[in-house]
């Protein structure tokens, strides 16, 4: 069976970097990332930039879904709302696709270690431990399985998402 794995979790909670992982563990598969789907410069958060990403995020992973040949689609994005979730599975196709929602978490200190790791190697701006702290508490009433990254290692939190 065909699955797609839904990947959601606060900035630095180490999505990408698992899921990346993931997408080269499992055979027939792509990897998105919603971020790619939002890069503008500057970044705005608008009423129409929203609308815009969750097009691009759809139609991306419905041509994925569509395609026969893959048999592994590993999404992941923020995802701190219900509603957000909930907008991206009701406007797409899973006849014959698996299903795998999941939220990534951990504690508020190793999510502020691995931020400011980010934000001293200019991956990141200061402002986002803040606000990546602020969304933590969000996840935990998501109707997705929650996996715990606090003290495994991408590899492990990949080979998690995997068993499931």
């Amino acid at each position: 069976m065909r699955t797609f794995y839904l990947v959601g979790g606060t900035m630095g909670v180490g999505k990408t970097t698992a899921c990346k992982l993931l997408a080269d563990d499992l055979p027939n598969s792509v990897f998105l990332d919603g971020d790619w789907c939002w890069g503008l410069h500057p970044f705005r958060v608008t009423d129409e930039t929203r609308r815009m990403v969750m097009d691009n995020i759809v139609a991306c992973l419905a041509n994925f879904l569509a395609c026969p040949d893959i048999d592994n689609t590993v999404f992941c994005w923020v995802m701190h709302e219900q509603a957000i979730i909930d907008e991206i599975l009701s406007r797409l196709d899973f006849d014959g696709v698996r299903v795998v929602a999941i939220s990534l978490t951990c504690d508020e200190q190793t999510l502020r270690e691995r931020l400011a790791w980010d934000v001293d190697a200019g991956l990141r701006t200061p402002d986002v431990v803040e606000r990546s702290v602020a969304r933590l508490p969000l996840y935990t009433s998501l109707e997705t399985v929650k996996v715990d990254t606090t003290s495994l290692a991408p590899g492990e939190v990949a080979r998690c998402i995997e068993a499931l």
